[in-house]
């Protein structure tokens, strides 16, 4: 087992594939500390629940772009198999078909780590909408002060166009 993984933030074991959140099954063994041969029997015996959406196979593409990514999966670079990958539904599946105390403990950890990236989600989206709303706001004072700028210009082209001086009466 890969002792550092446990110790590991279990945010850093997610990764996004086919637009899911999910974390992989040799993350998973190490984390429940059993082995992923074990762990990927039991999801096979108990196929009917997972669904696509719970849990799927990443494709030789999708596994090398993650072997590339992730320095700790280099074990997986010279693999036959490509990994299995569960969504947030398909690890909850999981502490019923692993039926460890263990199990259970650190699913109850990874939906908190899942429920946790949401919410960091949420808030990048709302501060990304706030940053928006900010610079509408000094787009508009940028233009204004354009257009004082503009007038401003304006007039003194205008002022200058009159001509400075004493006023000859004696030549009307």
């Amino acid at each position: 087992m890969n002792s550092e993984i446990v110790k590991a933030d279990y945010q850093s074991l997610i990764f996004e594939f086919r637009g899911y959140k999910v974390m992989v099954d040799t993350d998973l063994a190490a984390l429940y500390e059993t082995e992923t041969k074990v762990l990927k029997q039991q999801v096979k015996r108990n196929i009917e629940r997972f669904p696509g959406d719970f849990m799927f196979q990443l494709s030789m593409k999708e596994k090398n772009q993650l072997v590339t990514n992730c320095d700790r999966l280099q074990n997986l670079k010279h693999s036959s198999v490509c990994p299995m990958v569960f969504t947030e539904q398909g690890i909850a599946m999981l502490s019923s078909v692993l039926r460890s105390g263990k199990a259970i403990a650190i699913n109850i950890e990874i939906m908190r780590a899942f429920s946790h990236y949401r919410a960091m989600l949420i808030e990048s989206k709302d501060l990304r909408k706030e940053i928006h709303a900010l610079d509408d706001k000094i787009n508009e004072v940028f233009k204004f002060l354009l257009t004082k700028m503009d007038e401003l210009h304006q007039n003194k082209t205008e002022e200058m166009s009159r001509k400075v001086g004493y006023k000859d009466y004696q030549s009307e």
